[in-house]
């Protein structure tokens, strides 16, 4: 896919791996509609982005407002020909075991790491479909494959987003949209510090390091499927 001139939705592009996602794409030349919750770090985002593309940004909650995200693209752009579910919800933090896992607490997990990237992905297909062509991306995480103790309801969470992608794959086949979950793997950034309060995380990986996978998935149109980030990047040396 050329990517001059194409629409992109992040989400959860204010700080972290969206944010580096942005950037990537923004030098590319993509036209960006980013959203995330906390407004004044997303104004930030917008004003360094825009030093590179045109960019709208929307400080609103993705398990209730994708309808107006995706409106708002597309009255602005007219089209949406990249998706990429990036925001997700952790938790509790300390994350609690399953046998003591408020169910509230879980459930906002679902909505916002399940059902508002599938939301969103619905909103967008009919588009996509209708050009034949265009790019779903739900960031996952090794919590949806591993069991790790303490990480059951995130894990399970992005579990079900892999799943939703490889079905949703499955049906798409033949419409020239490509779905993929990708394991963006350890990272420094601020989730992972909530998720292991007091753990020191120096050592790990600034998310930049994963942004160009992504530029990849959209630019050099591998098959939809599971990836991981840095497998990707590491060929792109």
């Amino acid at each position: 896919m050329e990517l001059t001139e194409r629409v992109a939705i992040i989400t959860g592009a204010s700080r972290g791996l969206g944010f580096e996602i942005a950037k990537a794409y923004a030098a590319r030349g993509l036209r960006l509609i980013i959203a995330a919750r906390g407004e004044e770090a997303l104004s930030s985002a917008e004003t360094e982005l825009a030093k590179e593309t045109e960019v709208i940004a929307l400080a609103l909650d993705i398990s209730q407002d994708a309808e107006r995200l995706v409106q708002t693209g597309l009255d602005r752009f007219g089209r949406i020909d990249v998706l990429v579910n990036n925001a997700s919800e952790l938790g509790p933090s300390p994350m609690p075991a399953l046998e003591a896992y408020p169910w509230e607490e879980l459930e906002r997990v679902y909505r916002v790491n399940v059902l508002a990237p599938l939301h969103l992905t619905q909103l967008v297909l009919p588009g996509m479909k209708e050009r034949g062509e265009g790019v779903i991306i739900n960031v996952s995480s090794d919590a949806g494959v591993e069991a790790y103790p303490g990480w059951g309801g995130y894990g399970s969470s992005k579990a079900a987003l892999e799943h939703i992608s490889r079905t949703l794959a499955a049906e798409l086949e033949d419409s020239g949209v490509r779905v993929y979950a990708v394991d963006p793997g350890d990272m420094n950034t601020e989730m992972h510090r909530s998720a292991e309060p007091g753990v020191d995380l120096s050592d790990l990986p600034d998310p930049s390091a994963s942004a160009p996978a992504f530029v990849s998935l959209v630019e050099d149109e591998p098959a939809s499927g599971r990836y991981q980030a840095q497998e990707l990047v590491a060929a792109l040396r």
